[in-house]
């Protein structure tokens, strides 16, 4: 069936391979992949070979001005055919900085926009439009547990706040250090699995919302933020790992994001997949008071591009 997928994060790392498996698999569907400047017609060229069906949205995460402006793109070219109905959203695109004091041009905190804000923007713009069945797949992390077994020590866990503190720049203390980026990082992505389980609730029968968890994948551009030290070990020394129970290849984790997204693995709405199959997150993240109130927050913060 023609059907319309959109994605982030599809230019590298396991995103990049999702979607090449995506494109194999599904014949009929057209990504549309949502990058940055120029790389958005280079990557659809180099995915759009042998017939498949791949264009191009641009998109600065880090802007809601810029969400709002490519999700009106989409929307209209829904609305005028060109795109097949739309029953795919892909939230992959991630990023960690080596501070907690990053902010953008709307003067929110960099983490928060990229990893829960956009997304969220995007759902939000896009949710009229949907068609069932339909899949939205945020990409999350296990370093939402906060322990060794899920992140070998190199991410602290999350630190809860108020969305509204989460949300501006310094919400951790020494806010200037590498441990308050991480931090930073980490509870995002907890933050992302409780809009996962808010969609679950609020979005109409036949749109599923999924949180997928890659587990620890060395080699991958997420530390492009950080320093010369932590950049080499990321991309020369931890990929020895993927090789090990405590780590993922890049191949290995975008084959299992793409099933996720095709609905190869089976997974009801609101869940958490672990690689390959549905799973609890952390305790810490089954808290509804808290998702209420960061869906909320959320509303908030994108009100002014989601009207």
């Amino acid at each position: 069936m023609p059907s319309t997928i959109v994605m982030t994060g599809a230019s590298r790392g396991i995103g990049r391979v999702a979607a090449e498996h995506i494109l194999r698999q599904a014949r009929e569907a057209h990504l549309v992949v949502a990058t940055r400047w120029s790389t958005g017609a280079r990557l659809a060229a180099e995915l759009g070979g042998d017939g498949r069906r791949v264009s191009h949205v641009t998109v600065d995460l880090g802007a809601l001005d810029s969400v709002r402006s490519a999700a009106d793109e989409i929307r209209a070219r829904l609305d005028s055919g060109e795109l097949p109905p739309l029953h795919g959203f892909v939230g992959n695109a991630g990023t960690q900085y080596t501070n907690a004091l990053t902010a953008g041009r709307d003067g929110l905190e960099s983490t928060f926009v990229v990893n829960v804000l956009a997304n969220h923007l995007f759902v939000r713009l896009l949710e009229d439009r949907f068609r069932a069945p339909a899949r939205i797949v945020v990409t999350v992390s296990d370093t939402h547990f906060g322990d060794f077994r899920h992140n070998l020590g190199m991410v602290p866990g999350p630190v809860w706040q108020s969305p509204a503190v989460l949300a501006r720049p310094g919400a951790f203390p020494k806010p200037g250090t590498t441990a308050a980026g991480r931090t930073a990082y980490s509870t995002s992505k907890l933050a992302a699995i409780y809009l996962v389980h808010e969609y679950a609730r609020r979005l109409p029968a036949g749109v599923d919302a999924i949180g997928f968890n890659p587990g620890f994948v060395p080699g991958t551009d997420l530390a492009r933020n950080a320093g010369q030290v932590s950049r080499f070990a990321m991309r020369r020394l931890l990929p020895v790992l993927a090789g090990t129970p405590l780590a993922t290849s890049r191949a290995a984790a975008g084959r299992y994001l793409a099933d996720v997204v095709l609905g190869a693995t089976a997974a009801p709405t609101g869940s958490y997949v672990d690689r390959g199959r549905v799973s609890r997150s952390s305790e810490e993240s089954y808290d509804q008071r808290r998702e209420a109130e960061l869906w909320a927050a959320a509303e908030r913060l994108i009100a002014t591009y989601a009207a």
